[in-house]
């Protein structure tokens, strides 16, 4: 299974793919360098194998190339990073 995730601005979310087929995506609102992160959708067909999770780290390993910050207005997205302490540094308070 082969995986990409990629920012879709035109849409203002991060899309995964899994074996070129769109499998999900989360949603967010642009505000300076900050983007608030307000949906998480993983197509029923992909769910219970972990694409969430490559999903969000993918967004979140991309935003913190650009130097920006997230705030996880999504619960996928705050569980997520409540798992994984090592993106905290990334949370920015609400705009």
């Amino acid at each position: 299974m082969s995986t990409l995730v990629e920012d879709n601005p035109a849409k203002n979310r991060f899309e995964i793919l899994v074996d070129d087929a769109l499998a999900g995506f989360t949603a967010y609102l642009p505000s300076g360098e900050v983007l608030v992160f307000t949906h998480t959708e993983v197509d029923r067909g992909f769910q219970g194998k972990g694409v969430g999770s490559t999903l969000i780290r993918g967004a979140l390993d991309q935003v913190r190339a650009r130097g920006g910050r997230v705030v996880p207005q999504c619960p996928f997205v705050a569980a997520f990073i409540d798992k994984h302490p090592e993106y905290a540094d990334l949370v920015a308070e609400q705009p």
